[in-house]
């Protein structure tokens, strides 16, 4: 199958090339502003699906909207035409095509041509009126007000806000990429007109907050909720826009002569991860929690873990290594403490169910002792 992709230097084209470079049943053709028209209309010839994702959104002439949208559809619906085949075509139009704006009017005639097309030729049509499209690799200070802002702040310089309370519709690159690849697979089908999903309603000033968050959070090691929905974009966005020479950051370590302890992440709601190391022969905790609760996962060593409930004096040990990956929990109202009995630096990942608040660390100093 060979798919025409055009406008293949720009910030959707790029993505799309890259989801269709690991499939092994398509070759791809690339048309971009440096290319003649003569090889546009060669290549229509050959395709079998056309991505025309070409465009211009901030010429130095206005003139160039016409050429540069609504021209250059007519030119790729005149070459389908010609082919005499029913090449399906994906257009990449705007929201703005329903605005009374030069750029908008080139859209909407484009789109016209492209009915036109369908009306005469019976050529499947896929229109998409995308609205900000944000992800990685989006020019900053050109059309993306995420991309500028992802910049800008990666880099600590400031940035400009004129009204934080302007609404803004959103979609992420990879939920477009996806769309476009179901309609090219006939996965997904129905009306000319179809939209990404999901759509995200939200304000400038409250991504320019979030993206202030994921670089402060270097600092804090508290993380937003990215896992999901437009954190999750919005982050994976900001740290494309990390420079390389950022991409490590320094975390606290704090040490003794029994080792040390260092603090990776903390989260607003699910507690917190760090890592500490005894000597052979060190025992650390001694403690008990009312409500924390903890989770231990040895990774180098041998270690005993002793338990003594603070009321019945019940107690237990147990032994684990890092050479059988083993969660230990610590529970609530038994004291409990962790030995390095092997002959080398034991290493411990640990998870707190809370961030650890030193007015209140629900932490209480309570030798385990021995075993009755």
């Amino acid at each position: 199958m060979k798919v025409l992709v055009t406008g293949s230097q720009g910030f959707v084209a790029k993505n799309l090339l890259v989801h269709l470079a690991v499939r092994e049943d398509i070759e791809v053709l690339e048309f971009s502003r440096e290319d003649s028209i003569s090889s546009l209309k060669g290549m229509l010839m050959q395709a079998d699906f056309v991505f025309h994702l070409a465009g211009v959104n901030r010429p130095t002439d206005p003139e160039d909207f016409k050429s540069g949208n609504t021209d250059l559809t007519r030119v790729v619906c005149e070459g389908i035409a010609a082919s005499g085949r029913k090449t399906p075509v994906l257009y990449t139009s705007s929201s703005q095509a329903e605005l009374a704006n030069a750029y908008g009017a080139s859209k909407l005639a484009a789109e016209q041509a492209l009915l036109e097309l369908r009306e005469k030729h019976a050529v499947p049509v896929h229109i998409f009126r995308l609205p900000n499209v944000f992800g990685k690799w989006a020019r900053p200070d050109y059309n993306s007000a995420v991309a500028t802002f992802c910049h800008n702040i990666a880099r600590h310089q400031p940035i400009k806000i004129n009204n934080p309370d302007a609404a803004l519709t959103l979609v992420y690159i990879d939920d477009v990429i996806a769309h476009f690849v179901r309609i090219m697979d006939g996965q997904l089908t129905g009306d000319p007109f179809l939209s990404v999903q999901p759509s995200y309603s939200t304000t400038v000033g409250k991504v320019a907050e979030q993206l202030l968050a994921f670089r402060d959070s270097r600092e804090t090691l508290i993380t937003e909720a990215v896992g999901t929905g437009l954190t999750r974009a919005l982050y994976s966005t900001y740290l494309s826009y990390v420079p390389p020479e950022s991409f490590t950051y320094e975390v606290p370590k704090y040490g003794d002569q029994r080792g040390v302890f260092v603090e990776m992440l903390k989260t607003q709601d699910c507690g917190q991860f760090s890592y500490f190391t005894a000597h052979p022969g060190i025992t650390r905790g001694g403690h008990y929690h009312h409500s924390k609760t903890e989770k231990f996962l040895v990774i180098k060593g041998d270690a005993c873990f002793r338990f003594r409930h603070i009321v019945s004096g019940e107690f237990y040990e147990l032994f684990t290594s890092g050479e059988k990956p083993e969660v230990v929990e610590t529970v609530p109202g038994w004291t409990h403490d962790i030995t390095n009995v092997g002959s080398e630096e034991m290493i411990v990942m640990l998870w707190a169910n809370e961030i650890f608040d030193r007015e209140r660390p629900d932490t209480y100093a309570l030798p385990v002792g021995t075993e009755a």
